[in-house]
């Protein structure tokens, strides 16, 4: 379970014989895609009704990608893919809503991929449907005999919680948008020229700068009724840097800018910016002294502290972890008791196209389930209210809230979307360093630690494990107390127990600030957002972080050495 924000990488009819669709918008055309699929399914289900077991669901997801991806690295493109392709999940639930073929750890067989023609052509997409529905429908039934004799033979569940919940269907025909237009000759001196700043750090040994230019259409039907054609542009401009320290640690550096529309970008100047500071933060970095483990006081940036609360927090509340005999179930028996500080609230909110003018990229209309996404009160002044439900029920929430999310060929599970925390006890930002270093006196420690940025981490939650989490941070300061400049350091990852770590939070800053990324988990990878304040800690713990083994090239850059030859002349 970890969000990672560099190297990354996308990712409905006969609605009158079901109970009435929630619907949202209707007025266009059913597409050919949407229309073959609805048919097929249609077929499908009266042609399986007769076999025994019968399926009593089915559902088609088809994920189109249209786009174009530029990558430069060190000047020149390395690499400009157009794509077009189609790729269809099909869904096959036997037995019935209380026990079917996704029971327990069966619940990721429930699924298969398949690529579909890009072109329009119905035969050719019944046919790809049609065959694989079966191979579906065949692999379902074996496994449900499975399920059902093991069922009977194992003591009883803890949660005998339902398999599936009863849903309205959604129907919501949407517009196919196209990538966003642009001028590939412009674009392809751009990311050559931002590609280019690396070259001039000696020290940067593996960069690289990617335009991505993508509009994904999903097209959903089931057998409940829904109907669903939602679709979003995206405009992603990743750069990332890497480097080694003499001591073989490796260390790396990225942003990412994720726009619907080109006009919606950071200027170029801003961008430059962002690329120079990565490649100005990794030379200091390479050269950075390692921190020893520590444990005391510290102080996180707003964006660090909205990946902490992703990994600590998100996670643990996402509905699957609630029930099964495998999960650690940190919060399961915790609703309508404290888990964070009273001043503290958290909710995610995939409605939310944009929070304080940025775009959040965990926004999203449905999720792969076809449930419309809905705002979740989480935590509200310290106290665990509900969790991020798929069509997973658990003992107590038995209806998704429409955060069944997963990448394309994987089985839906409850996961985040745009993470949001806020405080009730906050201070201006600019006053964070004082209480920061107040706390450092009062505990009478050497130093404190300020996280500028974090890159993500892990965090366990299986019941044969510890309950911890290990966050990788990216840029770490000392901060003396005595008014001696901050020290960047390097080589810690933040260890420690959530409900432990959590209830160290003493102080929040006034301003929200936004990571944007992509959160990799058992359903694959989605993207996401997280929003939270600065925070400081009383107590956060660090260790040394793995270290590796490979030395730095022994030969100069190209073009370097002559440099070193010319200042010694000149010396």
């Amino acid at each position: 379970m970890q969000l990672r924000s560099f190297f990354l990488i996308l990712l409905l009819a006969l609605v009158s014989l079901f109970a009435p669709a929630q619907s949202t918008q209707t007025t266009n055309a059913d597409p050919v895609l949407l229309r073959t699929m609805q048919q097929e399914l249609d077929r499908a289900m009266t042609s399986l009704s007769k076999a025994d077991p019968a399926p009593y669901f089915i559902s088609y997801s088809v994920d189109e990608e249209f786009g174009q991806v530029l990558v430069a690295s060190n000047g020149a493109i390395v690499a400009n893919v157009g794509r077009h392709e189609r790729s269809a999940d099909i869904s096959v639930r036997v037995g019935d809503r209380d026990l079917d073929n996704t029971h327990g750890e069966q619940h990721f067989n429930g699924l298969a991929q398949t690529s579909v023609p890009v072109d329009d052509k119905a035969d050719a997409i019944a046919r790809v449907l049609w065959l694989n529905t079966d191979r579906m429908y065949k692999k379902a039934a074996q496994i449900y005999v499975e399920v059902k004799t093991k069922t009977k033979v194992r003591a009883e569940e803890e949660d005998s919680s339902p398999d599936f919940t009863s849903e309205k269907p959604q129907v919501s025909i949407g517009k196919a948008v196209q990538p966003p237009k642009f001028d590939e000759r412009e674009w392809q001196e751009k990311v050559r020229r931002f590609s280019s700043i690396f070259s001039k750090h000696p020290d940067i040994e593996n960069s690289t700068v990617m335009l991505l230019v993508d509009a994904p259409t999903q097209y959903f039907v089931s057998s409940e009724g829904s109907r669903i054609v939602t679709s979003r542009a995206l405009v992603r401009v990743l750069a990332l840097g890497s480097t080694r320290s003499a001591d073989g640690m490796e260390l790396a550096r990225s942003e990412t800018f994720d726009a619907s529309s080109f006009d919606k970008l950071p200027s170029d100047q801003e961008i430059t910016a962002k690329i120079e500071k990565i490649a100005d933060d990794l030379s200091k970095l390479k050269t950075a002294p390692v921190v020893e483990p520590f444990s005391g006081p510290a102080l996180l940036s707003g964006r660090a502290a909205a990946v902490f609360f992703h990994e600590v927090v998100g996670h643990r509340l996402e509905g699957q972890r609630q029930r099964g005999e495998n999960e650690g179930q940190t919060f399961t028996k915790m609703v309508n008791q404290p888990v964070l500080p009273s001043f503290l609230s958290v909710e995610d909110d995939p409605t939310l196209a944009t929070l304080q003018g940025k775009e959040l990229s965990g926004h999203y209309q449905f999720d792969e389930e076809g449930q419309k996404s809905e705002r979740v009160e989480l935590i509200s002044n310290g106290i665990l209210k509900q969790f991020l439900m798929s069509r997973m029920p658990v003992k107590g929430f038995m209806h998704s809230n429409g955060h069944g999310r997963g990448q394309d060929g994987m089985m839906p599970v409850g996961r985040q979307g745009n993470l949001i925390v806020r405080s009730s006890k906050s201070v201006p930002d600019s006053e964070l360093r004082a209480k920061l270093i107040e706390e450092i006196k009062k505990q009478n420690k050497p130093y404190g630690l300020y996280f500028e940025d974090i890159a993500g981490g892990f965090t366990l939650t299986l019941r044969n494990m510890p309950q911890a989490f290990q966050i990788m941070p990216l840029m770490v300061w000392k901060v003396y107390p005595d008014g001696r400049p901050d020290e960047l350091v390097r080589g810690v990852d933040i260890i420690g127990t959530p409900l432990a770590a959590l209830n160290r939070i003493v102080l929040t800053g006034d301003k929200l600030d936004t990571f944007n990324g992509e959160c990799g988990a058992e359903s694959g990878s989605v993207p996401v957002s997280a929003s939270a304040p600065a925070m400081l800690f009383s107590e956060i713990e660090v260790q040394k972080m793995a270290q590796g083994h490979e030395r730095p090239p022994l030969l100069p850059p190209p073009g370097f050495d002559d440099r070193q030859a010319d200042s010694k002349e000149a010396r």
